[in-house]
């Protein structure tokens, strides 16, 4: 019964983690753990399968879309996954309350200020990094090409670092945080930094879910249904957000955020 009832949960989580960029794990773990009983180690390994299930479904659509940037993903991978070797390490010995709530304040935080920020950033000088790398690039929007710079290289691959460390203690894929870097730090256009988050979670979740599946934490009839439904919704998400406004994008990605830091807030407090 609970693998027929995680199915169309997991299309919901699909669809909202493709479109953000979130991997769906924001929505996967809260209902594994609150609804349906999970241990949080299972909800855990089940979350980041699915990770890599939404990554897989949307990233290929996204690449056809011009949406991704390919380099900048490959350099920000280098902070993200060994963030996500540090998390699982300390995922045995570090309780999660505090994470929970520390992180559930600080998404709050980010959301507000999101919310301050009308339009989408534009960075106005190239990064010398940027330069050097070629990372800077244009993508299609309104039957145009809009060019875009980037900033803060350094700052941008630091937070990745840290975005892993979450997403091996959590399993919640981290795309949030890799959102708000891209968007705060380097001045990534909102369609830019949402399939290019589509591009980074798979590799940052298959870095630390291999660790969880040798420790024997991924259960099949958990993780099946999960990883089917995130494949649905991931494929319905990248058929969708390529027609929708950034303004739209980032409202909801405000929401989907404030819904996330009140259930981490919750289950810390618990």
């Amino acid at each position: 019964m609970i693998s027929l009832a995680l199915l169309p949960i997991s299309i919901v989580a699909g669809f909202i983690g493709s479109i953000l960029g979130l991997g769906g794990g924001v929505v996967v773990v809260p209902v594994l753990t609150l609804y349906f009983g999970v241990e949080i180690r299972y909800a855990v390994a089940a979350s980041l399968i699915s990770i890599i299930a939404t990554s897989s479904g949307a990233a290929a659509s996204f690449l056809k879309d011009h949406l991704t940037n390919v380099r900048l993903a490959i350099l920000l991978e280098i902070g993200t996954v060994f963030g996500a070797m540090t998390g699982f390490l300390l995922s045995s010995s570090l309780k999660s309350s505090s994470l929970f709530i520390f992180f559930g304040g600080f998404l709050i935080f980010s959301a507000l200020m999101m919310f301050r920020q009308k339009n989408d950033p534009r960075a106005k000088i190239n990064h010398p990094w940027s330069e050097k790398l070629g990372l800077n690039s244009k993508f299609p929007e309104n039957g145009k090409w809009i060019h875009y710079n980037l900033a803060n290289i350094p700052l941008g691959l630091f937070s990745m670092y840290f975005a892993g460390i979450i997403s091996g203690i959590l399993g919640i894929g981290s795309g949030i945080f890799k959102m708000m870097a891209m968007d705060s730090a380097m001045k990534v256009p909102m369609k830019v930094s949402s399939a290019t988050s589509n591009f980074m979670i798979g590799v940052t979740a298959a870095a630390s879910a291999g660790a969880y599946f040798l420790r024997g934490d991924v259960k099949p009839e958990i993780a099946s249904p999960v990883a089917i439904g995130i494949i649905i919704g991931a494929w319905l998400g990248a058929k969708v957000m390529p027609k929708l406004n950034a303004k739209v994008i980032r409202k909801a990605f405000i929401i989907v955020m404030i819904i996330a830091a009140t259930q981490m807030i919750m289950k810390g407090l618990s």
